[in-house]
């Protein structure tokens, strides 16, 4: 069996350290292509190094700030890819332009499709992401969603063949690497356990609005004289405080460069509390038994916010949340799955490709 597995953006990088090891393990042959759009060779160096993930035999080196023209042109690239490899199935992760890219030409190409974190869904419908992700759901074969709610999402649509709950595979890599994470280390930046909350902003409509950029600046402010507020700062968020000259209301914020994945658990499971707009971290608060404010209008992780452990909150709203954040109520368990997701997903492959595949090879 042969894979050829599509990524493009820096979470997709940590899904795939998870499913290539587990592809491994069973012995099949995987072919890794980056198409280079979200790239920074330090960055994602220390990221393919620091997960133990093989470099990519194809790397596409497109960037283009247009979306439209991005994903045409990996289409271009990819069709070449897929038609020299011949493989048994594409995969790919989540809902960047690279995977929609990758779902399109698989399906001109009459390929199977997987699709690893299926069933997600977000307002408005119109967002990029959004449209990424339906999309490639229509056009996969086998479809893993991380949650029951995905597979609900999924059959509201009448899409239910290959649809699997197999769990999420940042659960599993988030219990792979727990062992790694570092004791203490809030103590490198003079903090104390559990005393302290820690920010992640670099969404586009937060930060790139004047106006509600400065409406969160000034309630996280007001937030920061009652705890401490820990903020990796984004190279976007940095430019736009910048260019907005909004530095003023960051004066009681402990600004520090961005953090690679094992230091943010690491700190993580000792803060108090979370404040993002990110959407693999707002799901990793939660795995590190952590509440967090979630800086967006929806989010495509609504179990959490169902199970009344992350509040949606608008940047007018932020201190209003953040008053009436319990930190105390206990969590639902395993939303998630089991943390054997990737093992599930691979069983399935196997399978489908025993009943399609096998007699004719």
């Amino acid at each position: 069996m042969k894979i050829v597995t599509v990524i493009g953006a820096r979470p997709q990088f940590i899904k795939e350290a998870v499913f290539q090891k587990e592809l491994r393990k069973n012995n099949i042959e995987e072919v890794l292509v980056h198409t280079g759009q979200h790239y920074d060779k330090s960055m994602s160096e220390d990221i393919f190094k620091n997960l133990n993930i093989e470099s990519p035999r194809y790397f596409l080196n497109i960037h283009s700030s247009s979306g439209n023209e991005s994903t045409a042109n990996m289409m271009i690239e990819l069709e070449k890819v897929f038609e020299k490899e011949n493989p048994d199935y594409i995969a790919c992760f989540g809902d960047t332009n690279s995977t929609l890219a990758a779902a399109l030409v698989a399906s001109k190409m009459k390929m199977k499709l997987i699709h690893i974190e299926a069933g997600l869904r977000q307002l408005p419908k119109d967002m990029p992401e959004e449209i990424n992700r339906q999309i490639t759901d229509r056009l996969s074969t086998l479809l893993f969603t991380p949650s029951m709610l995905g597979v609900e999402n999924l059959k509201k649509e009448n899409i239910t063949s290959g649809v699997y709950f197999t769990g999420d595979i940042m659960y599993d890599l988030f219990l792979d690497r727990k062992k790694d994470f570092t004791d203490g280390y809030y103590k490198s930046l003079d903090l104390e356990k559990n005393s302290y909350a820690i920010l992640t902003m670099h969404r586009d409509f937060n930060v790139d609005n004047k106006e509600k950029l400065e409406n969160i600046l000034k309630s996280l402010s007001k937030i920061s004289e009652e705890i401490e507020i820990v903020f990796p700062i984004h190279p976007r968020t940095k430019a736009r405080v910048e260019e907005f000259s909004l530095e003023k209301y960051l004066k009681n914020i402990n600004l520090i460069e961005p953090i690679n994945y094992l230091d943010l658990m690491s700190l993580t499971k000792d803060c108090k509390f979370a404040i993002t707009d990110s959407g693999g971290y707002q799901k990793e608060t939660y795995f590190s038994g952590k509440r967090a404010i979630v800086l967006m209008p929806d989010t495509s992780w609504k179990e959490l916010v169902n199970e009344n452990i992350n509040i949606l909150s608008s940047p007018t709203d932020l201190y209003e949340n953040y008053k009436k954040l319990d930190l105390s109520c206990d969590f639902k368990e395993n939303i998630y799955g089991d943390g054997k997701s990737s093992e599930k997903m691979v069983k399935e492959i196997i399978k489908d490709y025993e009943n399609n595949f096998s007699s004719s090879k």
